[in-house]
């Protein structure tokens, strides 16, 4: 039997050796003592990628299935970080971070990131900058916002725009401190 369903034979879907070796790394990494760190941890899961195969597991869900994984390891680190640190300590640690990820959301538009050069496609700059304008607000205390939201944000392509490594870089640390403080 499958963990996931599985994609039609001629759809692709996720490597099913290369899922399930990853689910078994986490399932023995979350066995562990809660106390320590292991090799596996939200932002590793959170950057888990794998190849595609015609047949594989369906990507919509092993994704979910990675999002619910990454929220536990999230929670863990939650609980070891005030176990290590104290409360307060903790949540000065995370409002640090908060702050630094602010200041570069609130640069300019079109001065947020690096640009890439004018013959490179990177990240459109104005649908990133109105993106980084509703985060800017939701760590600034304002409307709702998802790590899911954030998590599978998509931009179109356009000649000298950001660099992607550097937006995708942000955006994961803004799903950080979002599971952080859950």
């Amino acid at each position: 039997m499958s963990t996931f369903p599985r994609a039609k034979r001629s759809q692709p879907g996720y490597d099913i050796e290369q899922v399930e070796d990853f689910l078994e790394d986490a399932r023995r990494a979350y066995a562990t003592d809660a106390r320590a760190a292991t090799a596996i941890d939200s932002s590793s899961i959170r950057r888990t990628s794998f190849p595609m195969q015609k047949g594989g597991y369906s990507p919509a869900h092993v994704d979910a299935a990675l999002e619910r994984l990454e929220e536990a390891f999230a929670r863990r680190e939650h609980e070891r970080g005030i176990a290590e640190h104290g409360e307060e300590a903790w949540y000065a640690q995370i409002r640090e971070r908060a702050v630094q990820v602010l200041e570069q959301l609130r640069r300019p538009d079109g001065e947020r990131f690096r640009r890439v050069s004018r013959i490179s496609r990177g990240y459109r700059v104005a649908e990133v900058d109105a993106f980084a304008l509703r985060i800017a607000d939701y760590l600034e205390d304002g409307p709702d916002m998802s790590a899911r939201e954030v998590r599978t944000a998509q931009f179109d392509a356009q000649f000298g725009g950001y660099d992607e490594d550097e937006v995708d870089a942000m955006l994961d640390s803004v799903v950080g401190l979002m599971l952080a403080v859950r």
